[in-house]
């Protein structure tokens, strides 16, 4: 962790840095509780509802996730609950027991807030999903503001988020930092200027480490830490 952290000491000069844009599901919180809720959970339902096969559920529900992926109404609850004719929101609270932070996401936002660094959420959350786990986390409490792609119309992959992020919420792309688990978010977020990024090496608990490449990797938030 000593050798992480002095890593992340060279990778980040907080002095550089006034923002800080910060994702939910995978970088604040574990991805493991939509995880489990869009690949087990609702594909169970889904199946049961309209007699379809465990396999033949999850690949209905696969083939229509792709068609729709990075786009508002991949994100949009409203839309999978007419889709699969299921409460998405009665599904998110049955797994209400795996909504958590990720390791030292608390410990960050404290730093942050401790040290006048102005925290804002940026999710593509629905800001019904966004409900459910503020009301088991606080996470939103945390934070100085807090936005859903849904009150924009578009998505963190689309320069018109950016856009709409920057006239609601001013910001110097060049002293802003991002943390977002979505490489397309973190290329769109570069695409508009944002000078610091990073993305997390694990964003479900349950899932591999990822092998990344294109971004400087958090593993604990700890690691952003200066080192006393």
């Amino acid at each position: 962790m000593a050798e992480r952290r002095a890593h992340a000491d060279r990778m980040i000069d907080w002095s550089l840095i006034d923002t800080v844009l910060l994702d939910m599901d995978g970088t604040l919180l574990d991805l493991y509780y939509d995880n489990t809720l869009w690949n087990r959970l609702l594909p169970e339902r889904y199946g049961a509802r309209h007699s379809l096969s465990a396999e033949a559920a999850r690949e209905a529900l696969l083939s229509h996730m792709r068609e729709h992926h990075g786009s508002l109404t991949f994100y949009c609850i409203d839309h999978w609950a007419e889709f699969t004719g299921i409460d998405i929101v009665a599904l998110h609270e049955e797994l209400v027991e795996l909504i958590r932070f990720r390791p030292s996401a608390e410990d960050f936002l404290d730093w942050l807030k401790a040290n006048g660094k102005r925290a804002v959420l940026v999710t593509n959350a629905h800001r019904a999903s966004l409900a459910v786990k503020n009301l088991h986390s606080n996470v939103c409490e945390r934070l100085d503001a807090h936005v859903s792609c849904h009150d924009y119309g578009a998505p963190k992959e689309s320069a018109e988020f950016w856009q709409a992020l920057m006239a609601e919420h001013p910001f110097d792309p060049e002293r802003t930092l991002l943390i977002d688990d979505n490489f397309h978010v973190l290329r769109a977020a570069r695409a508009f200027g944002i000078r610091h990024l990073l993305t997390i090496a694990q964003p479900d608990s349950a899932g591999p480490l990822r092998q990344v490449a294109e971004y400087p990797v958090v593993h604990d938030f700890r690691e952003l830490l200066p080192v006393a």
